[in-house]
């Protein structure tokens, strides 16, 4: 909004803020009236003090005796308190006592009004200003850039460099966080490309924004060069390159970069410990989120709500879930992104009836509206825990918006598993050509992985050939159909749909996992035999083999869906990487400790029933993380699947064991649970608070 102004303002208005008219009227009003007894020096204690309406009426009753050094009292004052009011008193004082404010203080007003979110004003300002120069250009690029108007800002430079005026390094900074979007990365170039010209890359700040730009445009080795070509390195820009290579999935390499900036010693910020968070959830290793947790404790950093919520994460892709929900607990705040992080948390480990509770804590707390995220937690966690009709109600409760939260085609695509995996294929079929949004490759992709474990190959055979016109490069959907028709039978299409593979050059994801001993990351692909120990690992492999047979172990052949014998199918199946992380975690781990496995691909049915045995056997925990789930395996027990009704078991400290019923009846699972209850309560020393050998790993940071 414009300065509330006299109808004398208004004629000075009208002809601009710099205007000609009434030019002499200050000196001539000052040759008339006598000088009052009050001096403006006295408005600089009022300011100082933080009486800034006692100053405005002092300002009042100076009338023509303000100067220089009093307005930009008051105009520093209004910016510090953000007093929009208050800075349109003295602007409209100076136009009525037709004072012309120098070029410092147009400048002044233009921060104030973009301070105070008056974009319209502070324009109105810049463009009235008779010289304008580097710190002008500069505050106004800033006030388009801080409210999302990059465009704006960077014809703002166009016109800056037409007008002859020079950027500095603050100009070009500020100018780079525009740089986003579709033509984010072009434009970003095109900066640096003047940067470069003007001797200002290898300043700090600027430097900083040119490898956050090119991180966030997916160009890491550019940010990496930027960053190396630095002369000088802050917290700020250590953190912004962990950061980059962490939202990349490049997850080794961020934690390998924090271990050097610690060599180096660098001192980190709570950003800093977030961002490393990141790169450690990625990677599900415990062992490093808990000395990064007892980083942040030892260095007493206040807990920020973007610090917890990185705990809260952490920890819940660890398997540690009972630590996230203490992390969630202690919270003096929560946003939504702490709710979404926990109800995320407890799907993923399949604990449907606390994400339930969970969601109505949030909604009766009232203090933080659910947002697109948290349904689609909802909408995943009915989904995997077979609660139909349940997900189908809150899905309605979105269409007639009782949480002013629109569905998405994400939400949209929950609903097609939710039908799909309740073996309600033409109805998820059905619902897909009924929907008000064009169906994306993944809807489809849902839809054909529901035929393929309900063995519906009819409709199957059309999405598939839908989702290849869709996405030719993808080979999970080849491979998929491909499994499909094998399940049948029909070896002729599988060596089409392979052919076609081999024409259009599509190779399938080999499957990875990797596991943390020792704080080092162990990878494996599936028939790898390129690993240093991996002969040591087949022998173990071939021990386990013959020794889990002899526990109940059957290899489940029915999975490998090649035309070869069942012989070769069960090398096959030995060969699966989580396995072989599997049998190395046994050889490298001290006996008892928990096996933690992280695979990219979904875990198969028979490494889970290959960990189940191994638990048995061994007396091991196990816990396996693929891309969908968390598993956490305990005898011939699994944790967290999300597809049977779960009995919970408080055990004497604080972790939740789901026993889930397969082939077992409840009262079977019922005498399991005392049996696990013993056991546990055995292994578990009268100082349970100081160590605990059973069921979580001594030394667990105290939260």
């Amino acid at each position: 909004m414009r300065p509330k102004a006299t109808l004398f303002s208004n004629v000075v208005i009208q002809h601009g803020f710099y205007s000609k008219p009434f030019q002499f009227t200050r000196q001539f009003a000052s040759s008339l009236f006598p000088q009052q007894q009050d001096s403006p020096t006295n408005l600089q204690t009022l300011c100082s003090n933080g009486h800034l309406n006692y100053a405005l009426t002092d300002m009042a009753r100076l009338g023509l005796q303000m100067n220089f050094q009093a307005y930009d009292t008051l105009l520093n004052e209004s910016i510090k308190q953000k007093s929009i009011r208050g800075g349109q008193r003295v602007h409209s004082h100076m136009i009525k006592t037709q004072y012309k404010p120098p070029l410092y203080l147009g400048t002044r007003l233009l921060v104030l009004y973009s301070k105070c979110d008056c974009l319209w004003d502070a324009r109105q300002v810049f463009d009235e200003m008779p010289h304008r120069n580097v710190v002008s250009w500069t505050a106004l690029i800033s006030a388009y850039s801080k409210r999302g108007y990059a465009s704006q800002a960077l014809n703002l430079l166009v016109m800056m460099l037409r007008s002859g005026t020079e950027p500095n390094e603050y100009t070009f900074a500020t100018v780079l966080t525009c740089c986003t979007g579709v033509c984010g990365l072009d434009h970003g170039k095109q900066v640096h490309n003047l940067v470069i010209k003007s001797n200002f890359e290898s300043h700090l700040y600027v430097g900083c924004s040119l490898l956050d730009i090119y991180a966030k445009a997916g160009g890491i080795h550019e940010a990496h060069s930027v960053f190396e070509d630095l002369p000088e390195r802050d917290v700020v820009s250590c953190t912004a390159i962990i950061l980059g290579y962490a939202q990349l999935g490049l997850d080794e390499d961020a934690l390998e970069l924090f271990r050097r900036f610690q060599r180096e010693g660098m001192a980190s910020n709570y950003v800093t410990y977030a961002s490393v968070l990141t790169a450690v959830s990625g990677l599900a290793a415990y062992e490093m989120g808990k000395q990064i947790h007892g980083h942040v404790l030892r260095s007493e950093l206040p807990f920020y709500v973007v610090l917890e919520n990185s705990l809260i994460d952490m920890y819940s892709k660890c398997g540690k879930l009972a630590y996230a929900r203490r992390v969630f607990d202690k919270m003096s705040e929560r946003s939504v992104i702490s709710w979404n992080a926990m109800l995320v948390g407890c799907g993923k480990h399949g604990m449907a009836e606390e994400v339930a509770k969970l969601f109505e804590l949030m909604r009766k707390e009232d203090k933080v509206q659910p947002d697109k995220v948290t349904f689609l937690a909802i909408l995943s966690d009915c989904s995997h825990g077979e609660m139909e009709d349940r997900g189908l109600e809150v899905f309605d409760e979105m269409v007639s918006r009782k949480d002013g939260v629109v569905p998405d085609i994400e939400h949209y695509g929950c609903v097609v598993d939710l039908l799909g995996r309740a073996g309600r294929v033409e109805k998820a079929y059905d619902f897909i050509k009924q929907m008000p949004l064009e169906p994306n490759a993944a809807i489809w992709g849902s839809l054909l992985g529901a035929c393929l474990v309900h063995s519906n190959v009819d409709i199957g055979e059309i999405v598939g050939h839908q989702l290849l016109e869709i996405e030719p490069e993808n080979s999970g959907n080849y491979v998929i159909l491909s499994n499909l028709f094998a399940s049948r039978g029909r070896w002729d299409d599988v060596r089409n749909i392979r052919s076609l593979m081999k024409e259009k050059a599509v190779a399938k994801d080999p499957g990875k996992s990797w596991i943390e001993v020792g704080q080092t990351l162990h990878t494996f692909h599936a028939g790898d035999r390129s690993y240093p120990k991996m002969e040591e690992v087949y022998n173990k492999m071939d021990e386990l083999s013959i020794k889990l047979k002899e526990n109940g172990y059957s290899p489940d052949v029915s999975r490998v869906l090649y035309d070869v014998d069942d012989e070769q199918k069960e090398k096959i199946l030995l060969g699966h990487s989580e396995k072989l992380a599997l049998a190395f975690g046994l050889i490298s781990s001290r006996e008892g400790k928990p096996i933690r496995i992280m695979k990219t691909l979904r875990v198969c049915v028979d490494c889970h029933s290959f960990a189940k045995v191994v638990s048995r056997v061994y007396e091991r925990e196990v816990f396996m993380k693929d891309k969908n789930r968390f598993h956490h395996i305990v005898g011939v027990t699994r944790y967290a699947v999300g597809a049977e009704t779960a009995l919970t078991v408080q055990l004497p400290y604080p972790t939740n064991i789901n026993i889930i019923g397969e082939s077992y009846r409840l009262e079977e699972i019922q005498q399991l649970s005392v049996v696990m209850l013993e056991q546990a309560a055995s292994r578990v020393p009268s100082s349970a608070g100081k160590h605990r050998r059973c069921l979580a790993t001594a030394g667990e940071p105290s939260l």
